[in-house]
Formats: C-alpha cells, sequence, structure tokens
C-alpha cells in the first residue's frame, strides 16, 4: 500500500471527507498554510506525494508515528498489525507491570526520592536519547501514577510528564500535546503557581521550538502568561514559544518584541552557566532559542551573534546542541536562496553527531530546512 492509499485508508478511519482533512491539516499547521480537497485527493490517487512538510502535519492530523507515513510502502496486514501493536503490547505491559510492582512490593519512593529523580531526568535528558529517556520515564510513571496523594506528588508528575511529552515530536500524532496537556493538568493539581507557569511555559517553547501544533504552543504560553508576571523560567518559555510561533508564521515585529521581552525577563529568572538540565535555561541555552528564531526571521546579524555567544559558553559535554547551532546555519543559507549548501550543511552536522545522541527535535529541524 502506497503513501496514498495510507492517507485514504486513515482518514476514513476518522471518519473524515477529503475535506475534513484539509482542515485539519490547516489546524495542524496553525493555519500558516492552505490545503484544499483536490490536494488531498492528488495525493491520496498518488499523483503527488506530500513533501516532509506535509508529511510532518498529516502525522499530527492522522494522529500516527510520522515514521509511519514516512514508509514509501507499507504492507496492509503489517501496518494493521504494528498500529493495534498486537504484537508487542504484552512485552512491553509486561515489564511495566514488573517494574511496577516490584516498586509497590518494596518501600515506596518518597517525595525526596522523587525529586532526585527528576533533578536525574533533567540533566540525562541534555545527552542521552530520547528513546533511551521515554523507556525509563514510562516505568516510572507506572510507579508514579500509584501515588498521587500530596501535592508534592502532583508537581514531581507534571514536570516528568513533560519532559515525557517531549520524547514525543510535536508531529507524532497527537501524543505529545495529550501529554502536555496532562502535564498542565497535573500541575494545576499541585496548586502551586510556579509549576503551573513553568509545565506551561516549557510546552510553549518545545512545541515552538520543533514548529508544531503553533496554535496549542501559543495557548499553553498565554495561559502561562495569565497565571503570573513574576520573571521566572516558565514565563521566559512562554515568551520565547511565543516568539517563535510569530517568527513561523511570519509577524517578524511581534516575534522580535516577544524575544527583547524575554530578555528582560532572563536578566532576573538566568540559570547559572554550570546548569545542565532541561530543567534550566543559562545564557547559551537562551542564545540557541534566539539563534533559530533570527535564523527564521532572516535576521543573519542576530542569527550569527546569538550562534558565537552560545558557542563561547555551551558546555563540551553537550555536542548535541552544537549541532541544533551548527543546523542553523544550514537553516540560513537554505532561506537566503542557497538551498543545496544549506542542506548539505544541515545534513552534515547532523551526521556527525552520533546517532543515539539524536533527538527528535533535530530530526523535525532538518524536516524544516529540507521543506
Amino acid at each position: 500500500m502506497g503513501i496514498g492509499g495510507l492517507i485514504r485508508d486513515l482518514r476514513k478511519g476518522h471518519g473524515w471527507s477529503q475535506s475534513r482533512l484539509a482542515e485539519e491539516l490547516g489546524k495542524a499547521t496553525g493555519y500558516k498554510a492552505n490545503i484544499t480537497r483536490e490536494e488531498v485527493s492528488r495525493w491520496e490517487r498518488g499523483k503527488v506525494k506530500p513533501g516532509p512538510w506535509w508529511l510532518r502535519h498529516l502525522a499530527t492530523a492522522l494522529q500516527v508515528p510520522l515514521a509511519t507515513l514516512e514508509l514509501a510502502d507499507v504492507d496492509r496486514r503489517t501496518f494493521l498489525t504494528d498500529v493495534a501493536a498486537t504484537a508487542i503490547a504484552p512485552i512491553v505491559a509486561s515489564d511495566l507491570l514488573t517494574h511496577g510492582f516490584d516498586a509497590a512490593l518494596r518501600r515506596r519512593p518518597s517525595v525526596d526520592d522523587w525529586q532526585a529523580k527528576l533533578a536525574t531526568y533533567g540533566r540525562d535528558y541534555m545527552s542521552a536519547g530520547a528513546a533511551e529517556i521515554q523507556r525509563r520515564l514510562s516505568a516510572d510513571l507506572v510507579v508514579l501514577q500509584q501515588q498521587l496523594e500530596t501535592p508534592g506528588m502532583w508537581e514531581v508528575t507534571a514536570k516528568l510528564a513533560t519532559l515525557y511529552a517531549k520524547t514525543f515530536p510535536g508531529s507524532d500524532g497527537s501524543k505529545a500535546v495529550d501529554w502536555y496537556r496532562m502535564a498542565a493538568t497535573s500541575a494545576d493539581r499541585s496548586g502551586d503557581v510556579d509549576s503551573r507557569v513553568w509545565v506551561r511555559g516549557r510546552a510553549a517553547i518545545a512545541l515552538g521550538y520543533e514548529g508544531a501544533s503553533l496554535a496549542v504552543a501559543d495557548r499553553f504560553a498565554d495561559e502561562a502568561l495569565a497565571l503570573s508576571d513574576r520573571p521566572s523560567l516558565g514565563r521566559l518559555n512562554a515568551l520565547m514559544g511565543k516568539a517563535h510561533v510569530a517568527a513561523i508564521r511570519g509577524d517578524h515585529r511581534a516575534a522580535l518584541a516577544l524575544t527583547d521581552e524575554g530578555w528582560r525577563v532572563f536578566e532576573h529568572a538566568a540559570s547559572g552557566d554550570r546548569e545542565e538540565s532541561d530543567y534550566a535555561v543559562p545564557e547559551w541555552r537562551m542564545n540557541v532559542f534566539v539563534s533559530l528564531l533570527a535564523a527564521r526571521l532572516g535576521e543573519e546579524r542576530r542569527a550569527v551573534e546569538a550562534q558565537e555567544q552560545a558557542a563561547r559558553k555551551l558546555p563540551a559535554t553537550l555536542p548535541r546542541f552544537r549541532t541544533h547551532l551548527e543546523m542553523h546555519r544550514g537553516l540560513m543559507l537554505a532561506r537566503s536562496g542557497d538551498r543545496t549548501n544549506g542542506v548539505g550543511y544541515a545534513r552534515a552536522a547532523l551526521d556527525s553527531l552520533p546517532p543515539e545522541k539524536h533527538s527528535l527535535t533535530l530530526r523535525m529541524l532538518m524536516d524544516e530546512i529540507t521543506s
């Protein structure tokens, strides 16, 4: 079954018309691109194939992993088996259940134990691959859900769920967004305003940086900003998330104004340069945010300055983020009209990073550069 037939079957599985799929694709892109029923029909009939950019948003709208759509040909029986997960689910479920029961039969972790785990995950996420983090978090979340009895446990859950959401790209069906929403609800249960702001802000910058689910990113950012005007990392992330959404939508003035406001918040809420955690925003990481945003806007001088500032303080232990900066340079070349060299530069930067260090965000950035 080719990509056209797969799109058709998934669409029908939702009970949608071709017009409805076109509408859902518009929502998935944040209405930054129009798609017609006729174009959907051409895809399904195999007249044309959707490119990488549209495949990402088709994955979001149709709620399937991006890898499923990237396969040129899929055997129908194998596809349906994989989607149903009948072949692997019992094994995965067994591992998770074993972990959960082992924890229940021993002393249950305290809030302090979970806070220590939280700190470890924050550090490990900066260098470990998404698959490894997802596997470990899946097991721990099975245990944690048995202990949701206090505000402190809900706060831990909110931050771990946010990290878990990041192991799914924003274009991978609705998984990432669903987990960000669950994290926000968990933060609300904790009653801690800082956690409520942080979770929403982190979701906003993650989705905005990836260029996925823009309407959702904007909404999370607005919720974070409405909850508190106190300078914090949550507020900083929300502002930068909104800035990226504005840049992708072509609102140059709003993107730069939001970035300037982000720097003002950063002056009060910045993390220390030695903090290597997904829960921190030191100066080098702020400059990584600005580097991509400026590249998207075509602000070459600002982008180069941010890249130089980030590279100056970026820890040698975090090579993945140096790859981000190199790929931002590839995006600048592509946006300036030199698409061939831009794509080649970005591809070489990504290929120089060991595969086990790749992140889903880097993969989506590569798609953006090649689209």
